[in-house]
């Protein structure tokens, strides 16, 4: 006797939203790992980069939780892209000043606040893009 698990639309898009935001964030983190070092020598390792992935991923789902099911957001996506770079920014000076992690000379230095690029623009952009892939017929 089979067994069949109903699910609805939002959970499928919740799901999907996952699965999107840890693929690209994989892939974001892996690529611009090689602009990171550690102030402790250790190396950046995959476990290092997978548990930056599963905190990103985790944290896109929960936007996407709130942006797709507010009435208000659902219209306005591109809030991702503030709430993102927003909470990229808090966790670059925060990681930065305590130590976790540090820039190596190729990172590009956005001047005014001391932090990496490629850091403050991921959760925003990634954000953005995964919430028009699950969800293209409304606005942004």
């Amino acid at each position: 006797m089979g067994y069949s698990i109903k699910t609805d639309a939002k959970t499928k898009k919740t799901a999907l939203i996952f699965a999107y935001a840890f693929v690209l964030n994989w892939i974001w983190e892996s690529l611009h790992s090689y602009l990171y070092f550690s102030p402790s020598g250790r190396p950046i390792t995959e476990l290092v980069i997978l548990r930056a992935t599963l905190f990103d991923a985790v944290f896109i789902t929960l936007l996407g939780i709130l942006l797709l099911n507010v009435g208000y957001l659902r219209e306005r996506k591109w809030y991702a892209i503030i709430f993102g770079i927003v909470t990229a920014v808090l966790i670059e000076k925060y990681a930065l000043e305590t130590g976790r992690w540090a820039y190596n000379s190729f990172m590009p230095i956005i001047p005014v606040l001391g932090i990496g690029l490629t850091p403050t623009i991921q959760l925003g952009l990634l954000s953005f893009i995964i919430f028009k892939l699950v969800d293209p017929k409304r606005k942004t």
